[in-house]
């Protein structure tokens, strides 16, 4: 499995609120964010790791570089206008087949229950991915998943209905075959993550949902205290 983290944002909502370390290196119960998500992709037997930090993240560059790390690393620097253009810059390091994992810098999950996602991707068949969802809504504008009795993904919606049950928990399993969809994607200008999503089901691309009990972001300045403990208590 290969694995690639956005982490060109520029955090600003927690620079407004004080803190003055870039987003990918605030410390989480003494790690820097972005190192506690590398090491748990390393344990999941990673192939390769991807990064893509802004032009302007000189620290996050020159801390990523010092580094030594046990599988092939490529880091990307280059400044985008959204994450969706980050993750086409990104996937150029991809392989052209086999699957992949894209996360967020700060989406924040359990080791353990990450794990066990990992290992059903790898184990599925007859599926083009396998996106991460959760019944905890965390994020203030979520993308809402609308799922099967298969548990396939029938569609992503903006708004909440009745019976409800998921939300997009910002974890991206996905292959080779997705790419040629954010190919399509950018060439007509779309640049939202949610819309990209909608288009691999209207693209006909077989999504599987695997629920997540929880998946919290760091976004704002008292996140960091919340997602401590959230670790502690669920290794």
């Amino acid at each position: 499995m290969n694995f690639a983290i956005i982490a060109a944002g520029e955090g600003s909502r927690l620079v407004q609120e004080g803190i003055s370390r870039p987003k990918p290196l605030v410390e989480l119960n003494g790690v820097p964010m972005i190192k506690r998500l590398m090491d748990i992709m390393i344990k999941c037997h990673a192939e390769s790791l991807s990064v893509i930090v802004n032009e302007q993240m000189v620290e996050v560059r020159e801390y990523l570089e010092t580094l030594s790390l046990p599988v092939p690393f490529h880091l990307v620097v280059k400044s985008t206008p959204s994450s969706m253009h980050s993750f086409r810059e990104v996937s150029r390091t991809f392989p052209t087949q086999g699957r992949f994992i894209l996360t967020t810098v700060d989406t924040i999950f359990p080791e353990a229950e990450f794990k066990k996602y990992i290992t059903a991707f790898e184990n599925a068949e007859n599926i083009d991915g396998c996106m991460a969802v959760t019944p905890f809504i965390d994020d203030e504008k979520p993308l809402y998943v609308e799922v099967d009795s298969d548990g396939m993904i029938t569609a992503f919606r903006d708004e909440a209905w009745q019976g409800v049950r998921y939300v997009s928990g910002g974890i991206y399993g996905l292959s080779g075959r997705a790419l040629g969809i954010l190919d399509e994607c950018m060439a007509k200008g779309v640049s939202r993550m949610r819309n990209y999503q909608r288009a691999l089901i209207a693209g006909g691309l077989r999504l599987k949902a695997y629920s997540f009990d929880k998946i919290i972001d760091v976004d704002h300045a008292g996140d960091i205290a919340v997602a401590e403990s959230f670790i502690r208590n669920n290794p």
